[in-house]
């Protein structure tokens, strides 16, 4: 797991001296602007989006709002790059929607020429904010079904309006939910390689990228040195504010949350919440529905799709079992025997989760190009990267059923004579088998959709379905590329679905 990481932080300090002050003089500065700006503004936008749908969805009478609860979520099986394909091919420089402006005398009499650019900064602002507000709307939900009504009662009781209410008590118990939803967003849009490239707005990942596929590995890995402390600088942020923003229920009782009346802002509500939905999830899969049936016509369900479409589900599924196989020792040496050994372990294992996907690739090719040249673009590559990605989201799930086996089985298994490998074996791995299952389903599906990683990694002619949507869409061929983008959006929905069953 630290492997990928110290060697690209080594490569970088042997960079030469002459090539860091090059990047700092020319190129790193305008990198810090355009990535720390798309970051904050993305961040602010998602947090305002996500803190008003939770409260809406979670705390008033709105029509259906059972329903907007799991539909609002649903834009998470969207990755952006897809997103950002689909905005293009409709409302891009060659899209329908710029011919029929054109096409219109009045509007264009009206208003000119067609105004909207996506390849831009507000472009991959819009983009980057559809797909990624669930993250902060999702944390902050959970947040408000669980808070308690008496201190809302105890505020109204000292004659406070609902407005007041909302900014001295609900808001305060809402900062932790908020900073953690925040800290999601950001690293998202840090590490973001697909929709930035594609709207042709160049961040440090796709800096990195770049540099790589020039062979200047020497100042990618200048670059991605950088991005790793802008990474550390958030995840720090958000420890020193998290301490300071700690807020706890100690009424004796709990009372559930009451539901808000909103009289005559139902219907402004309502069109909010609809708005949103429909720039996020039916105006995307409208298009990609589109797209896929005319593929389907054209003959883009061919023998090369299904070459990529098993290309996926082969190193998926090989990353997914790894993930699990390497999970369980981890999980049970932190649960069973903590120390400051198995705490290290842990914390590494969470490394790469924090470490955008080129940075994760970028030290494999260092790696296995220079010192395990047999595995050198193989397809084991890119799913032992995957490992170092993903390997948390099975540690998180299988520790989810471990914490429900109590020590104490373990003794009485040992007390009737059973080995230790024996209690492992027969006791504690077919009890935390439903969350190693869970963990290896969210790594697959994670596995299936990462693009940077198999880009940088894939051997020659070994390409994947998130690589086949990067490049027919990067040559505007829609209908080829709808298809694999339909089979990933779908296949997304199994951990959509046990996500929302832990909210």
């Amino acid at each position: 797991m630290s492997i990928p990481i110290i060697y690209v932080i080594l490569r970088s300090l042997f960079a030469g001296a002459e090539r860091w002050l090059r990047l700092l003089d020319q190129r790193i500065p305008e990198l810090l602007w355009n990535t720390l700006s798309l970051t904050a503004a993305v961040t602010v936008f998602t947090v305002v989006v996500g803190v008003a749908l939770a409260w809406i969805v979670s705390r008033t009478d709105i029509p259906g709002r059972k329903a907007w609860q799991w539909l609002l979520a649903l834009p998470l099986v969207i990755p952006p790059y897809i997103g950002a394909a689909t905005y293009i091919s409709a409302l891009g420089r060659s899209g329908p929607v710029r011919e029929l402006w054109q096409g219109s005398a009045l509007l264009v009499n009206l208003f000119g020429d067609y105004p909207l650019n996506l390849i831009s900064f507000w472009g991959v602002f819009f983009v980057l904010s559809l797909f990624t507000f669930p993250y902060v709307y999702l944390v902050a939900g959970a947040s408000l079904r669980k808070m308690n009504r008496n201190y809302e009662e105890a505020a109204r009781s000292l004659g406070l309006n609902a407005w007041q209410i909302f900014w001295k008590v609900t808001l305060p118990f809402l900062r932790p939910a908020m900073g953690a939803g925040a800290v999601l967003v950001s690293l998202y849009v840090l590490s973001d390689f697909g929709a930035v490239t594609m709207l042709r707005y160049v961040t440090f990942t796709a800096a990195i990228y770049f540099q790589r596929a020039g062979f200047d590995t020497a100042s990618a890995s200048v670059l991605s040195l950088v991005l790793m402390l802008l990474t550390l600088a958030v995840l720090g942020i958000e420890s020193l504010t998290g301490k300071k923003s700690k807020y706890y229920q100690t009424a004796g009782t709990y009372r559930e949350p009451a539901t808000v009346n909103l009289g005559r802002w139902k219907l402004p509500a309502l069109f909010f919440v609809g708005c949103v939905f429909f720039f996020s999830v039916l105006l995307p899969l409208g298009i990609l529905a589109y797209w896929g049936s005319l593929g389907v016509r054209m003959g883009a369900l061919d023998q090369r799709f299904f070459a990529f479409a098993f290309n996926s589900l082969k190193v998926s599924s090989f990353a997914a079992l790894l993930c699990m196989l390497s999970a369980m020792p981890v999980i049970y040496l932190k649960s069973r025997y903590p120390s400051a050994i198995s705490s290290m372990i842990d914390r590494l294992a969470y490394a790469g989760y924090a470490l955008p996907g080129v940075i994760v690739a970028l030290g494999f090719i260092f790696v296995f190009n220079n010192h395990l040249p047999v595995l050198y673009r193989t397809f084991y590559m890119i799913a032992l990267a995957f490992v170092v990605r993903f390997l948390p989201q099975a540690m998180q799930a299988g520790e989810a059923s471990l914490s429900l086996i109590s020590p104490r089985i373990d003794e009485a298994a040992r007390s009737l004579g059973c080995p230790p490998w024996q209690v492992m074996f027969k006791v504690i791995l077919p009890n935390m088998l439903p969350g190693a299952l869970a963990g290896g389903a969210l790594v697959f599906v994670s596995s299936l959709k990462e693009l940077p990683v198999s880009l940088m990694l894939r051997p020659p002619g070994f390409d994947t379905l998130a690589v086949r949507v990067y490049f027919e869409a990067q040559e505007a061929a829609y209908h080829l590329a709808a298809p694999a983008a339909l089979l990933l959006i779908f296949v997304s929905l199994i951990p959509l679905r046990y996500l929302l069953s832990k909210y």
